[in-house]
């Protein structure tokens, strides 16, 4: 691996292509949804540091048994955005990892995590960094319980997302198999402490559809899935694809591709979604982007 770094800065120099050098910070912010700090981490591209431009934001979000921190330890991002970008495959852009161990981005039982986000990690994050403030600033990207949230969000915030990229997302439209963390974690316990089945219908994206497609706009999807994935999402995954592609085949994509449930399908697949992701947002700009459109009547805004 070493030896490949260097053959890729060797070629970036021989090309006249600048080496982009990001920076991970990591941050955190008093979450009242939560009840106590939300720790996240912030990728900050290099330009960022020398002008005084507004950024699209990536929300990224992790799986069902990690934290903020596995981007960074395992995901590789800073490196597969320095390298997107030093490219010029996307923009210059923020990307921020909130952490939320076990709580599938929903208001479940436990963790308020949904309100969370969107009531305070998004508008704290507008004040704390440059951002354009313009559905076009806004991305959302996931892979498996981060895969479901970033769908649910995609279809239950269509105002204030301009795109969705889902890896191997852990949408089960009836139930989840023996072998989820959903049956298991905190976010759909019913009162008996057992996995609600009530809940998981209340939450997951079939309850969205109808809302969604009656309404607009329309959210560009695209979902991947290994098809050694043990826990069934490709054919999950497919089927999420079959209904969106017969409503919005222009802007829906799927791909099955060869992998399982890790990190080594989920690095491959988070450069190739980052870069459809980009192509329905904005590249930095000068000045303050406003919204185009009303937010969610629970989304708080700055």
């Amino acid at each position: 691996m070493r030896w490949l770094s260097i053959a890729w800065f060797a070629i970036l120099l021989a090309t006249g292509t600048s080496l982009s050098a990001g920076e991970i910070r990591r941050e955190a912010i008093a979450s009242p949804a939560l009840g106590r700090d939300m720790q996240y981490l912030v990728y900050v591209p290099d330009s960022y540091k020398s002008d005084h431009r507004r950024y699209p934001v990536l929300l990224l979000l992790h799986g069902a048994g990690d934290d903020e921190s596995v981007w960074s330890d395992r995901g590789n991002i800073r490196e597969i955005a320095d390298k997107l970008i030093s490219s010029g495959a996307i923009p210059p852009t923020l990307i921020v990892m909130p952490g939320c161990r076990g709580c599938w981005w929903i208001n479940g039982a436990k963790d308020k995590a949904e309100a969370s986000l969107w009531n305070d990690l998004l508008p704290s994050f507008a004040k704390r960094y440059r951002t354009i403030e313009s559905r076009d600033g806004l991305v959302v990207a996931g892979l498996s319980a981060g895969g479901y949230g970033a769908i649910r969000f995609g279809l239950k915030y269509p105002e204030r997302v301009a795109a969705v990229a889902a890896i191997s997302p852990a949408i089960y439209s009836t139930t989840p198999p023996g072998g989820s963390a959903a049956r298991t974690q905190a976010a759909f316990r019913g009162p008996d402490g057992n996995f609600d089945q009530t809940t998981w219908i209340a939450e997951n994206y079939p309850s969205l559809q109808e809302r969604y497609f009656a309404k607009g706009p329309r959210v560009p999807f695209y979902i991947v899935s290994g098809d050694g994935d043990q826990l069934g999402i490709a054919f999950e995954a497919a089927l999420l694809f079959k209904t969106l592609f017969e409503h919005q085949p222009d802007i829906s994509e799927l791909r099955i591709v060869d992998g399982a449930h890790n990190w080594n399908m989920w690095q491959k697949a988070m450069q190739d979604s980052m870069q459809y992701l980009f192509r329905f947002a904005s590249q930095p700009v000068n000045g303050h982007k406003k919204l185009e459109a009303a937010a969610p009547t629970n989304t708080t805004h700055h």
